[in-house]
């Protein structure tokens, strides 16, 4: 090899590492640049999501039309946010969960729960009756599912066979169409994504139950004796 095609094989690896190092800095810098962005916006997209659930608690509570009946005669719910903490194995796992109630009346509770889908995490509100037999309303909250596909689990269609089911057992994604109450109606190319769904449904009813069920008894309890 002459000294002209040396320096010009010399100079074409210099170049090749410094474009490399070039996109590790640019990358890092990207990646810094992201986190910070997420961290100075994490807060305000909980908030967000707060807002979201509070306005979306008289709906899955009462059902959309009785809500925006309230809603026109400036009528409200009261809404009690609290912590419920259920005992998983060798862990706490803690549910936000709303009560509704009006004029002293429980009405209902929503549930908050998240968990894997297909794609990223989910995020639900699940709205139960007061006494925690009947699921009265599904909200999806968060999803990055696959966009026509997974995605349509936040359709009205989709989430409206939640309503009215039975909360007393477990419910169960079917593919070829619904026969009996307690079945779900999986999205077309999406069983997936439904049966996530569909899952954390089941797991938020059956963990919360025991703790609001002990708490609404002890509710009771009260109210007589102040009666």
């Amino acid at each position: 090899m002459d000294a002209d095609s040396a320096k010009k094989t010399g100079g074409l690896r210099s170049n090749s590492l410094v474009q490399a190092w070039l996109v590790l800095v640019l990358a890092v810098g990207f990646g810094v640049s992201l986190a910070g962005v997420q961290i100075a916006l994490g807060p305000v997209i909980e908030q967000n999501k707060i807002n979201e659930t509070l306005e979306k608690v008289p709906e899955l509570v009462l059902g959309s039309e009785l809500a925006a009946k309230m809603a026109s005669q400036d009528q409200a719910l009261d809404i009690v946010p609290r912590q419920v903490e259920v005992q998983k194995a060798a862990r706490s796992k803690f549910y936000s969960v709303y009560e509704a109630r009006y004029q002293d009346e429980r009405k209902g509770w929503v549930v908050k729960t998240k968990g894997q889908g297909y794609a990223d995490t989910i995020e639900l509100l699940l709205g139960l009756s007061p006494d925690l037999s009947t699921i009265t309303g599904l909200f999806v909250l968060d999803q990055k599912e696959t966009p026509g596909l997974g995605n349509k689990i936040i359709t009205d269609q989709w989430r409206g066979q939640f309503i009215d089911a039975p909360a007393d057992g477990n419910l169960v994604v079917v593919k070829t169409g619904k026969t009996q109450p307690g079945q779900i109606d999986a999205v077309t190319g999406a069983t997936i994504s439904s049966k996530s769904v569909t899952a954390l449904v089941n797991a938020a009813i059956s963990d919360v139950r025991p703790p609001l069920t002990d708490g609404a008894a002890a509710d009771g309890k009260g109210d007589k004796k102040n009666g």
